[in-house]
C-alpha cells in the first residue's frame, strides 16, 4: 500500500504554501525584482532611466513587466504632459513592503556566493 504525505495536510500549513505560490507567481521572472529593487532605491524613475539602470532587460520587456507590477499595486504610472509625452514610476506603498524581503534575498545571495565560490578559494 502507498504512503501518503502529510506534510502540508494542516490547513495552516495549506494556508502558507499557497500564500507561497501566490507570492512566488506574483513576482516571477527575471526583471521583477530588479525593477522592483531600483525603484525602491531610486525613487521615481523614468523609462529611459530603468531602461539604463537594468542592465540586459529590453523595452518590451521593461514595459510588460512593469505593467504586471502596476496591475498589482506595486508600481505606479505617471503620465507627464509634455512634448514628447514622459512616463515616470515609482514604487508604492505597498511595494515598498517587500523592502525587507528584497534585502533578504541580497544577504541571502551574498553569503550564498561566499560560501560556493570563496570554498574553491580555501
Amino acid at each position: 500500500m502507498k504512503k501518503t504525505a502529510e506534510i502540508n495536510a494542516t490547513p495552516v500549513c495549506q494556508v502558507r504554501m499557497q500564500a507561497i505560490s501566490d507570492t512566488m507567481s506574483l513576482l516571477s521572472g527575471k526583471w521583477k525584482f530588479h525593477i522592483l529593487g531600483t525603484l525602491i532605491e531610486g525613487n521615481t524613475l523614468g523609462f529611459m532611466d530603468l531602461l539604463r539602470e537594468i542592465n540586459g532587460i529590453g523595452t518590451k520587456m521593461l514595459s510588460k513587466e512593469l505593467q504586471d507590477l502596476e496591475v498589482n499595486n506595486l508600481v505606479n504610472r505617471r503620465v507627464m504632459n509634455t512634448k514628447p509625452i514622459t512616463v515616470e514610476y515609482s514604487i508604492t506603498e505597498y511595494g515598498k513592503t517587500l523592502s525587507p524581503l528584497i534585502d533578504e534575498m541580497a544577504k541571502w545571495g551574498i553569503d550564498y556566493r561566499r560560501k560556493v565560490y570563496l570554498k574553491d578559494a580555501k
